[in-house]
């Protein structure tokens, strides 16, 4: 596989990916997985709020204080 990005976002990624000790390939999969995990979870709550109403501004709360936001 190969990618191509802007270069000054090149070096900002090979600078974090030095930072946390990884491989340049690692850090980009690991960030990979990340979004993917993000992509799935906000397609989760976009499903469950089309079945069942949107989230109201109490559970919201409870969610954040919950997941400590």
């Amino acid at each position: 596989m190969s990618i191509s990005m802007d270069p000054e976002l090149s070096e900002r990624v090979r600078a974090a990916a030095e930072r946390a000790g990884q491989p340049l390939s690692a850090w980009i999969a690991e960030a990979v997985a990340a979004r993917l995990r993000s992509d799935a979870v906000t397609e989760y709550l976009a499903d469950y709020q089309a079945g069942h109403g949107a989230f109201t501004a109490d559970e919201l709360a409870t969610a954040r204080r919950e997941i400590g936001l």
